[in-house]
């Protein structure tokens, strides 16, 4: 016997609802160790919801008499609010959420309880339970992604007609809009959105039935229960029912990807509210200060948010890893599923909920962008194109460009400072109407076409963008 044994006592065989085979008591560290209870019952409302269900299943196929089943529901019911009262004591020695409920449920209306459990098992009432579970969490999901798209919206159409450079390699590359750049963003978020949207089509089918991993003798009706729930269909197969977990790793995937965009995000934001770009401040709301330093305000918001990116990525990997040796059909290691996906959920939406609610107080510095512009010769290739326009072969024209910008950068001056005198100096197909596409503002303007930078195509995607997410 272990030491841990020795030291605590173990339970008395009795309490457990299979004691029938056992002819020794469960030790106790292995029932704390293989015990969910701690985590699973977050469930509980999902747990309850089923169970009501297959309640009224059954007294509708026969197996339980009309008494029987309003019986259950009553005492079902007094359970939940004792449970959301906080009154409820949750055992370990029952392992789960399912069997403290239906222990509790036994101890409130006599041996009715024992009878709902019939023509079901664990097996497809957990598996019912988390599709249950999770088809509430992509709601709350969803709901985050809109509140975020919104802001980006709003900030977007307000700033259809601030400059800021646009970057490649995080060189200056072209300016586009800060309205342009935001709803670059917007198309992210819509992806994630359209995935999950999928991904509850897929975790919106009954396990329930399948029972075990066979299904049942009872003369059950599934598809009553389905109606019952909410599901859209019902799994085919008893023995894929219990063991399918491609749902969940499917919206820790989703989770994962949509977490990567937040990343991305937030790595723009602290570089841009930092004193070397002052491109954006965040409110005070979201950031904090430094023990030491008084004239720090740190963007703490967006640096978590980048981090937790990480734990995700790794609760999918976990999850991948936990069924890729798992044989058909329901295994122990199944219950090693729950903790990284609830936790995938906390802090899925945590991260959009926080930046949804930043981003509506997001002030913009648009000097400190239009000097950033300005400075990187981020209108090189609208000279380039306003030569090939003139006939010059677009090889040739970016060399002139770049003979250029190397005065420029030997003179301090950007593109437009530099006079017609010296820009014919490497052609001469440059006229005075050079300068027309030299400005920052001629350079988003001419990009005015679907999915161009220019104020007018920005103020058309808000448009598209509020009525794709209304619809």
């Amino acid at each position: 016997m272990s030491d841990t044994a020795k030291q605590t006592p173990s339970v008395p065989q009795a309490e457990k609802p299979w004691n029938g085979r056992f002819t020794e008591p469960t030790d106790a560290f292995v029932e704390a160790f293989t015990a969910s209870v701690t985590f699973d019952q977050r469930m509980y409302q999902q747990d309850i919801d089923g169970s009501l269900a297959h309640a009224k299943m059954l007294a509708h196929v026969g197996v339980l008499s009309t008494a029987e089943r309003d019986s259950i529901i009553k005492g079902l019911e007094q359970i939940r609010a004792k449970i959301a009262a906080g009154e409820f004591n949750w055992s370990i020695k029952l392992e789960d959420v399912h069997m403290n409920i239906e222990a509790a449920l036994t101890d409130l209306i006599g041996i009715t309880g024992k009878k709902l459990h019939t023509g079901r098992s664990r097996n497809d009432q957990v598996a019912t339970d988390i599709r249950l579970y999770l088809r509430t969490e992509i709601d709350h999901i969803l709901a985050e992604i809109l509140r975020l798209q919104t802001a980006l919206i709003v900030l977007a159409e307000r700033e259809a007609d601030t400059i800021m450079p646009g970057f490649t390699h995080l060189q200056t590359a072209q300016p586009v809009t800060f309205g342009h750049h935001m709803l670059a963003w917007f198309e992210n978020l819509e992806r994630d959105r359209s995935r999950f949207i999928d991904c509850r089509k897929r975790v919106n089918i009954m396990p329930l039935g399948a029972a075990a991993l066979a299904g049942t003798t009872y003369p059950i009706d599934r598809e009553f229960s389905a109606r019952e729930l909410g599901f859209e269909g019902i799994c085919e197969n008893s023995l894929d029912a219990v063991s399918d977990r491609d749902f969940a790793i499917e919206l820790t995937a989703d989770a994962a990807l949509l977490m990567t965009h937040l990343s991305r995000f937030s790595e723009e934001l602290v570089l841009w509210a930092s004193a070397q770009f002052n491109f954006v401040e965040l409110s005070d709301s979201f950031c904090t200060g430094s023990s030491i330093m008084p004239q720090k305000k740190n963007p703490d918001v967006p640096e978590l948010v980048r981090g937790k990116t990480g734990r995700v990525n790794g609760h999918l990997i976990s999850l991948l890893t936990l069924m890729k040796g798992q044989p058909l059909a329901y295994n122990k290691d199944n219950q090693e599923d729950k903790e990284p996906l609830f936790d995938t959920i906390d802090t899925l939406k945590g991260s959009l909920k926080v930046y949804a609610d930043m981003m509506q107080h997001v002030s913009v510095n648009k000097e400190a962008m239009r000097e950033a512009a300005i400075r990187g010769f981020s209108t090189a290739t609208d000279l380039a194109d306003y030569l090939v326009r003139a006939g010059v072969p677009f090889r040739d024209a970016h060399e002139v460009v770049g003979k250029a910008v190397r005065l420029g950068v030997e003179s301090k001056r950007d593109l437009a400072e530099l006079s017609l005198q010296e820009l014919q100096q490497f052609s001469t197909q440059i006229q005075e109407d050079v300068f027309e596409v030299l400005t920052l503002e001629g350079s988003v303007s001419a990009r005015n076409h679907l999915g161009g930078t220019a104020p007018e195509q920005v103020r058309a995607a808000v448009k598209r963008a509020r009525e794709r997410i209304s619809s």
